[in-house]
């Protein structure tokens, strides 16, 4: 999956290097965000969706919510998630004068995967880095805060708030119809627009009685207890308890530094970067279209891979491979030692039999 922890839990920076270019100067050009226009001009540069939410402060539940999460440390490491709250909630104290929140969501549905049989890869890391991606064609949409995992902002509510879909118990945003392996970046622009989306209209719980990412889940990550602290994102996501990061198998072989714990090593089988057992089980990804966005797609470098190639992997070798790949957010050392550790669960299992 594009990481448990991630959307808008990656890397953030605060501030204004995103925005030093694109936000000034440009009011002149524009007085009203058109929705149409927006929309139209979105899905022309690739994007899968695109809504627009009037910027404001988060609503209590999902401020209260977000604070108790890191006031339990389920935060793991990340310490970036632990820096300027105030602002993640409140996105009118990242852009002065803020009044609205263009979110966009493009897919990354692969329509080719390594080799079965062969080391994995999470879908979101098999193509270009997202990050250039996306910001390269956000900055052809509209002038204004471009937030692709570098600001401290809360993506995932904010498409909701803008229509594009639901927080399914797996933790990530479901479009419906079309599934959850999309990206997802922000805007946020001085201009109003003509006219705001709304939160879709759900009757019930879109998940039903569905548990299937809660099975499919090796490390307990995911559960499904009920918490006083979990009403976030809607009404309608109180079946969420939770995410506990640490346990997270993205979060373990991307984010964090040093050796895996024997309990979440043994549980990776063949995966050396990431995790989407959760995504993979959803019913929702069943109407999942491959991207053919470009960037997106594997090289065939990277499709060529074999268990010893990997093994032998020298840190050029690497450089060469993951040239402008998100991959490198682990570092050669992380993804070194995630080799390992499934080539010993492999070497164990096959003694066992």
């Amino acid at each position: 999956m594009k990481s448990m922890i991630s959307s808008d839990d990656n890397k953030d920076a605060t501030n204004a290097d995103e925005s030093s270019a694109c936000n000034t100067n440009y009011t002149s050009h524009f007085s009203l965000l058109t929705s149409h226009f927006i929309k139209s001009s979105a899905l022309q540069l690739g994007f899968s969706a695109c809504g627009i939410a009037k910027a404001e402060p988060v609503d209590e539940d999902t401020a209260r919510a977000y604070r108790q999460w890191i006031a339990d440390g389920r935060q793991a490491d990340m310490h970036y998630l632990e820096a300027n709250i105030d602002k993640r909630l409140d996105p009118t104290l990242l852009l002065p004068g803020a009044r609205s929140i263009i979110v966009v969501a493009m897919s990354y549905a692969p329509a080719r995967r390594l080799p079965e049989g062969e080391y994995q890869i999470a879908d979101y890391a098999l193509g270009r880095d997202y990050h250039d991606v996306m910001k390269q064609r956000l900055r052809q949409l509209i002038p204004g805060l471009i937030c692709v995992d570098t600001v401290p902002i809360l993506e995932r509510y904010w498409a909701v708030r803008a229509g594009l879909g639901f927080i399914g118990r797996n933790h990530q945003l479901i479009i419906p119809h079309r599934g959850s392996m999309f990206f997802l970046g922000v805007i946020v622009s001085t201009l109003e627009a003509d006219s705001y989306d709304e939160p879709l209209s759900l009757s019930a719980d879109p998940c039903g009685t569905c548990r299937r990412c809660l099975d499919a889940c090796p490390t307990g990550a995911l559960t499904s207890h009920f918490s006083p602290h979990t009403s976030h994102l809607s009404p309608l996501t109180s079946h969420l308890s939770p995410l506990t990061s640490s346990a997270c198998l993205s979060y373990q072989t991307i984010e964090h530094r040093g050796p895996l714990a024997e309990d979440v090593s043994d549980k990776l089988g063949t995966t050396i970067y990431g995790c989407d057992r959760c995504q993979r089980v959803c019913p929702y990804n069943r109407h999942a279209e491959p991207t053919t966005i470009p960037e997106l797609q594997p090289s065939d470098a990277l499709l060529g891979m074999h268990r010893d190639d990997w093994h032998r992997l020298s840190r050029e070798d690497y450089q060469r491979l993951f040239r402008g790949s998100a991959v490198k957010r682990a570092k050669y050392e992380g993804l070194m030692r995630n080799i390992e550790a499934v080539e010993h669960n492999l070497k164990t299992t096959n003694q066992d039999e």
